[in-house]
């Protein structure tokens, strides 16, 4: 009976204590405080938000006077969550500062543009889009400044206010219109707070740089030497006119004097935007006479006569023109009011004792600057031509405003080598003649299937050999037509077709 009674006996000591207890944690109050997240994971309770925020605020005078702002904020994945609760832990603001100062950046408001990436593709035909990125400011007029900054690098700044301010004279006779510019890439501004890690633009100069180069490293330089002219400094250094103006815009164009010792950039653009300008042109275009050679076989090789002078003509023509950040991308020609006819030159050549008359039986000999056909019909437009431009030659000029499936010539007599699909990365449908002197002639870009001569046909100048279009590495219609001495990406060397004519 005793055991039993002292077993009872602390039993009942037990239950008073744990009553005691519970009835003494009923009694205390529960307090609101706050959870601290840093990266998701609690740190700690803190009893203000307020006195965090200013506690960060205070120690971080260096950042206010780096950014010349009045405040910096918390970390933007630090999360700062109300809580009711009895828990009496409740660390001091300090002590969850100095968890925080160093496993992640504070944040100062500015603003964050983000400029959409757009569906492309590469030189192999291969299509994908663009990266999105973002770009970071303290003051949004920085970003605008920046973007019409770099917008006039490729438009005129006279042309780019007219159009702006709604004063463009009118064309009466000949002149341009720009009818409209734009971004083609969608562009989001937001006003948020940015980490004090990420890359903040804090002037124009900047941000324009990186705008038009991708960078804001410094471009590499170049010293003038004798002789050298803004065409030959642009093309030596693999960049074109276009892109030697925009990192130099001291000089006004591309005939602007450079003088020995002088250090110009050389920089190669790389835009972070597409800028569209869609211009209504009306001008006249000289329409160049071809030569005629004709053979006489009465007259010993080497002899010729001129029978006839070549007169150019004149065309008054209407164009749309479509540009993608200074690029003619597109052509397309409205109206076409012959003011001049042509005369062309005839030339007549003995062909006795020919030694050309063997591989196509027309006597024909090597071309000469002057006898190639042109490639197009009349009128056309030159949409780019011959050098380096964006870093890479471009080894041909492109032809444009004839229209989709407009007639190819050969521009001299040959025989085709090439006839197809994928046969040059990124030339789409595409014919290469070999005219039997060392040069060889190509037409990319064709429209599908009109390629109409094949491998091994004997074609002479002037014939039909294909249609215009745009299949392959191409933004619009056009013919992209390069001349070879020697055989194409084999060896051979591009030449510029037009110092032919």
């Amino acid at each position: 009976m005793k055991k039993r009674s002292l077993y009872t006996f602390f039993i009942a000591i037990l239950l008073i204590n744990i009553f005691t207890v519970g009835y003494k944690k009923f009694e205390q109050e529960p307090q609101t405080v706050y959870r601290v997240y840093l990266k998701g994971k609690s740190i700690g309770l803190i009893k203000s938000k307020k006195d965090l925020e200013e506690y960060i605020d205070k120690e971080q005078e260096h950042l206010k006077k780096k950014y010349q702002v009045n405040k910096v904020y918390i970390p933007y994945d630090l999360d700062i969550v109300k809580e009711i609760t009895y828990n009496n832990k409740i660390s001091t603001t300090k002590a969850i500062y100095e968890k925080i100062q160093d496993k992640s950046p504070f944040t100062i408001s500015g603003y964050a543009i983000v400029i959409k990436g757009l569906k492309t593709q590469n030189n192999e035909g291969k299509k994908f889009t663009t990266k999105d990125q973002t770009i970071y400011v303290l003051d949004r007029k920085v970003f605008t400044s920046s973007l019409e900054k770099a917008i006039k690098s490729f438009i005129k700044e006279e042309d780019y206010e007219n159009f702006k301010n709604d004063k463009q004279k009118e064309i009466k006779d000949v002149g341009k219109i720009i009818e409209n510019i734009y971004i083609e890439n969608k562009i989001t501004i937001k006003k948020q707070n940015i980490p004090v890690t990420a890359t903040i633009y804090m002037n124009e100069e900047d941000l324009s740089k990186y705008l038009l180069f991708g960078t804001t490293k410094e471009q590499q330089k170049y010293v003038v030497k004798e002789g050298d002219t803004i065409p030959d400094v642009a093309f030596n250094n693999k960049i074109s006119n276009e892109e030697f103006l925009i990192a130099n815009p001291q000089f006004k164009d591309e005939s602007s004097l450079l003088f020995p010792g002088q250090e110009v950039t050389i920089g190669i653009l790389k835009p972070q935007f597409n800028l569209i300008e869609e211009d209504h042109i009306v001008e006249y275009q000289e329409k160049k006479y071809t030569t005629e050679i004709r053979y006489d076989n009465s007259k010993m090789v080497g002899q010729e006569e001129k029978i006839q002078e070549g007169v150019n003509g004149q065309n008054k023509v209407t164009q749309k023109i479509k540009k993608l950040n200074g690029d003619v991308n597109n052509v397309v020609i409205t109206n076409t009011e012959e003011i001049k006819p042509v005369t062309n030159e005839i030339i007549v050549k003995g062909g006795k004792k020919s030694s050309y008359n063997a591989w196509n039986g027309g006597g024909s000999a090597p071309a000469n600057v002057g006898e190639w056909y042109w490639p197009t019909r009349v009128p056309y437009y030159i949409s780019s031509g011959f050098g380096y431009r964006w870093g890479s030659l471009h080894d041909g000029v492109d032809i444009a405003g004839c229209g989709e499936g407009s007639p190819i010539y050969a521009a001299q007599s040959g025989t085709v080598v090439k006839s197809g699909v994928g046969v040059f990365n990124g030339a789409g449908e595409v014919i290469l003649i070999d005219h039997h002197n060392g040069y060889y002639s190509m037409y990319p870009h064709l429209c599908s299937g009109c390629r109409y001569v094949g491998v091994g046909a004997t074609v002479t100048k002037g014939q039909v050999i294909g249609g215009m279009g745009h299949t392959g590495f191409a933004t619009g219609t056009h013919l992209h037509f390069s001349v070879w001495r020697g055989y194409p990406y084999r060896g051979g060397v591009a030449i510029n077709p037009l110092t032919l004519y």
